[in-house]
Parts: structure tokens; sequence; C-alpha cells
């Protein structure tokens, strides 16, 4: 009976047929598209993390500091071929870039204006000065700092304990420099040092950064303080930062600020 009263709506009304056949072709058709839409897809791709694979710029600005990673120590090839500038290189600088020639020391307290006091800070130690006086142009004050923190960074990845390097001269007045002249032949009459530009930083000795109250720290060759050393130096260096020359008889870096 459903079959014969089914044949007799088709008869009398075809259109009812054409519309059943589009919404099963329309559906086919959907199916069909869903089913290509899907096998197009590709399924996730599964992988192992490397962890020495670069991070993206963002991520790689926020992570944290890996001290388990050991840097080694390089140094430079040869000191004298790494660190060459003259005084005659460093003078010209010193002079367009430095103050006026300080007369004595009352004069360089009268100059504060111009210069930065250098004497104390947590990366490096001053020694005790009887032929300069703690005072440099900000430039050169600056980089100074910035070579303490350095040497401080590069003792922390190496996993060296934290030395202080020690400053040795820095800014001579002109009546300084003749009581200086006096011991010493070798020390020119046209220093760098008139200048506020220019400090030395020795190489053979350095102050150990240690708690008084706490364990007593592993000792470290100072062959090898100064190899981390030279090696901030000759970065600085090559950033134009700095010049820098080996000093052999007087056992420091020359260092004039650029």
């Amino acid at each position: 009976m459903v079959v014969l009263i089914l044949a007799l709506v088709r008869c009398l009304f075809p259109s009812v047929a054409g519309n059943l056949a589009d919404d099963e072709g329309k559906e086919a058709t959907n199916d069909s598209t869903v089913q290509k839409t899907v096998a197009a897809t590709p399924a996730p791709v599964k992988y192992e993390e490397d962890k020495h694979a670069p991070l993206p710029v963002g991520e790689r600005d926020t992570m944290p500091f890996d001290a388990s990673r050991q840097h080694s120590i390089v140094g430079v090839l040869s000191y004298d071929k790494t660190f060459p500038d003259s005084n005659d290189v460093q003078l010209s600088v010193a002079q367009a870039l430095g103050v006026a020639e300080v007369r004595d020391r009352d004069e360089a307290e009268e100059r504060k204006g111009e210069l930065v006091y250098v004497g104390t800070s947590p990366y490096y130690h001053v020694d005790p000065l009887k032929s300069s006086i703690p005072y440099l142009v900000p430039r050169a004050a600056v980089l100074l700092q910035d070579i303490g923190r350095n040497f401080f960074d590069s003792l922390y990845v190496k996993h060296i304990p934290l030395h202080q390097f020690i400053v040795t001269s820095v800014l001579r007045s002109r009546s300084d420099l003749e009581r200086l002249k006096q011991v010493n032949h070798n020390v020119s009459d046209n220093s760098c040092h008139l200048y506020g530009t220019t400090f030395d930083i020795g190489y053979n000795r350095y102050k150990t950064v240690s708690d008084p109250d706490g364990p007593s720290r592993r000792a470290v060759r100072d062959d090898t303080l100064k190899w981390v050393l030279s090696e901030v130096l000759r970065d600085l260096r090559e950033q134009g930062r700095c010049y820098v020359k080996y000093e052999v008889k007087q056992g420091c870096f020359h260092v004039t600020a650029r």
C-alpha cells in the first residue's frame, strides 16, 4: 500500500522526485568534499625536542641563563700582536676626546664637572694610587665599568671563581707625571694619562671575590685570569671601544677609550 501511494504521489507531483534527487546529490557531494578535506589535512608532525636548535627571537630573549653550560678558555694567540696600539696611536685619541691637561691634584678637584670618580666598583679594584688620581672622562669610566662587568660574565660562564682585576694607574696631573719621571725614565713626557681617557689594568695579580664568613674559594692561577681578561679586552677593541697596548715591563694592559 505504501509503495502504491508513493507511486501515485510521484505521478501527480513529478517535481517532488526531482527535489529528493537534488538533496541526495548535494548530500553525497558534501560527504565527498568532507572526505577529501580530511584526507588532504596533514597529520600532526611528531618530533623530538632539539636542545641545540635556535629559539625564536622572542623566546630567546626571555629564556633564563643556562649556568650549566661551561664555556672554554681561549685567550689570544699573541698579546703583542693582539694589542699593538702604541702610545702615539692612543695619544691622538686621548687629546681629541679627553680633558685639557690637569696641572695638579687641587685643579683636578675643581674640574669634577668634566671627570668621573672611579675609585670604587664591585667589578674591579683600584690600587692605592701614588702617581695618579682616580678620575676619568665619562666615556672612559663607562668603558672601565664594562670591562669589569664583561670580565665577571666571562668568569661565570667558564665556571671560574669571581675575581676583580686591579687598576694600577688612572688620571695623572702634570705634577704627578714630573714626579714619576724622576723614578721611571721610560715615562713619556706627553702621556695619555694626562687627558683622563686612559687607565692601566695589571695582568699579574687579582683580588678574589669571596664571603669572609663562607668557605674558601678554589685557587685560580693568575695566567688563567689573564687569558680571560685578554679575551674581554680583545672583544671590546674589535668593537672599536678602545685601544690597548700590552706593556711587558709595567705588567699591565694600557687602555685608552675611543
